[in-house]
């Protein structure tokens, strides 16, 4: 038993992102040893490998709805409606940066369109949608779907709508209910957190049997869709938020920019979770002579609601997604699909590579099958060393960003 308890405490000390790359690594030896005419691993063994690689798609398919439901239902009911004054001004900019960020994602991936290999994707039934009347109506009917059926059917438009009417009706509720709501969405997010932790195993199943299928130009894909993310969010860091920043502050942003990506965004990258980066910012906030009083909430606040990476990793998964099934995307409905990625951004879990798991809630808004959608979920797994730490890093560093943004802004109108 002591050997055992030894060998899971020397597990847990490698750290996730290194699991995963040796996942990466081992997953594309084994694929291409699989691969060609003379493959010196057997299709069963093979196949054996890939059953890793489903079990963890299908574990995220189990628990993506219910996280989903349950992050929401409790962000909207522990929402305070007195404790809003003060950072109403932040708010509209987490706002404003967010969906400007899901614009550059779309933008992106139609400037520079990226299919990716997926195992099942020429196996996928789905229809494009004829035009924005029929995505609105699919929209709309989709709403106000029975929330069982929207649970079990993974139908992520009504799991949002229900939640949010759920979480506005237990705002009034007493205080001990409120907190079971919240209990339940931290127990559901930290059996994400164990999920996740399979995660190197997974992506050696899923490596394995796409290098395997299609050789390694399969994972080329991979590299060109990190570089349209990464791209997208350095667009962001360095030429959209310091716009933003200078409408508030009417001087030059990039002392300001560069401070925050400095002492909060590289620490974001290496643990990669905004709500671990919360003593950091606020440590930031106190060093540039904030108000205490604001940026005690509007910190806490921006790691849940101020998700600019995660607007992009939605937008451009989900349209390579669409890309990859050959779905026309028209200018209505990427525009749509923007506001869409906004709200799904701001529901986005606190965990790494949460903002994956609203991927199929954008691919439902362009009429891709659950199980596709999933499996770009698990190609966001696969590049997720590089982009969930960017990510992290451009979505903290900008909850510093625009609180300093808005209270300078306040003292130069004053």
């Amino acid at each position: 038993m002591s050997a055992e308890n030894s060998f899971w405490a020397m597990f847990n000390r490698v750290s996730l992102v290194k699991q995963i790359i040796v996942g990466l690594l081992l997953g594309t030896l084994a694929g291409y040893l699989g691969s060609g005419p003379n493959p010196l691993l057997s299709a069963q063994v093979v196949a054996g490998i890939g059953i890793l690689g489903n079990m963890f798609i299908g574990a995220l398919k189990a628990i993506a709805p219910i996280l989903v439901f349950t992050l929401v239902t409790a962000a909207v009911a522990q929402h305070q409606t007195g404790s809003e004054a003060k950072v109403k001004p932040i708010i509209v900019l987490y706002l404003i940066g967010t969906f400007s960020a899901a614009v550059v994602g779309v933008a992106a991936s139609f400037l520079f369109p990226t299919s990716i290999a997926l195992a099942d994707a020429a196996s996928g039934d789905n229809t494009p949608p004829s035009g924005i009347a029929e995505v609105l109506q699919t929209l709309l009917m989709n709403l106000v779907a029975n929330p069982i059926s929207a649970l079990a059917g993974a139908n992520y438009i009504g799991i949002l709508f229900w939640a949010l009417l759920l979480g506005f009706a237990l705002r009034h509720a007493a205080e001990s209910t409120r907190l079971t709501i919240l209990d339940i969405a931290d127990a559901v997010s930290k059996i994400v957190g164990w999920v996740i932790r399979f995660a190197p195993l997974g992506i050696f199943g899923i490596v394995t049997t796409t290098v395997a299928a299609t050789g390694l130009e399969g994972l080329a894909s991979y590299g060109k869709l990190l570089l349209v993310l990464v791209g997208s969010m350095l667009l962001i860091a360095l030429v959209v938020n310091p716009l933003i920043v200078w409408w508030k502050i009417r001087r030059n942003p990039y002392p300001l920019v560069f401070t925050c990506l400095r002492e909060s965004g590289v620490t974001a990258f290496f643990t990669r979770s905004s709500a671990a980066n919360i003593p950091v910012n606020m440590m930031l906030c106190k060093k540039l002579g904030l108000n205490e009083d604001t940026y005690s909430i509007s910190i806490p606040l921006g790691a849940t609601v101020n998700m600019a990476g995660a607007a992009i990793t939605i937008s451009v998964l989900s349209l390579a997604a669409a890309h990859t099934q050959n779905i026309t995307v028209d200018f209505t409905t990427a525009l749509l699909l923007s506001l869409l990625s906004t709200i799904s951004a701001c529901g986005a879990s606190g965990v790494a590579g949460g903002s994956l798991l609203l991927i199929p809630l954008a691919c439902s808004l362009l009429g891709i099958d659950n199980d596709v959608a999933m499996q770009v979920v698990a190609v966001g797994f696969t590049i997720g060393v590089v982009q969930d730490s960017c990510e992290t890093a451009l979505n903290s560093s900008t909850d510093v960003l625009f609180t300093a943004a808005a209270e300078l802004g306040d003292r130069r109108q004053g």
